[in-house]
């Protein structure tokens, strides 16, 4: 009998992140910024019909930086990511983990009830929720 304790994504995620508009600028986004650490923008839902987008630090090193481009002339429509696959906060995070190698993710936003409620990433699923499965 297995009785390890299942580890889920809402015990790893990070809950505090940063939201934009599409409508800003990589600038005025990076500005901002106050969670670095999730290296994660959400780009915010312009209407109840829209999906939320999201952007990594990758997307702003790929499409500005290395095609020097001026940060405060890209909106960050042009880069974002949407729509995006969220994972619910219940989710086992073994198969959080294989859900990201089958679409090449590092990181994504946790959806509960419709709303983002957290980002979760290789690295928190890694360091933060391997300990019960050792």
């Amino acid at each position: 009998m297995n009785d390890k304790k299942i580890v889920r994504v809402r015990d790893v995620m990070k809950t505090k992140f940063d939201t934009v508009d599409g409508i800003d600028t990589v600038a005025h986004a990076l500005d901002t910024m106050a969670h670095v650490e999730t290296k994660t923008l959400i780009v915010r839902k312009r209407h109840a019909d829209d999906t939320i987008g999201i952007v990594v630090i990758a997307d702003i090193s790929r499409q500005v930086l290395a095609k020097d481009r001026a940060p405060d002339r890209v909106n960050i429509y042009e880069i974002m990511s949407k729509p995006v696959l969220s994972v619910n906060p219940e989710m086992d995070i073994r198969y959080c983990a294989r859900l990201f190698a089958r679409f090449d993710l590092t990181r994504a936003p946790v959806v509960e009830d419709g709303e983002v409620i957290g980002i979760v990433s290789l690295t928190d699923m890694v360091v933060k929720g391997m300990v019960p499965y050792l």
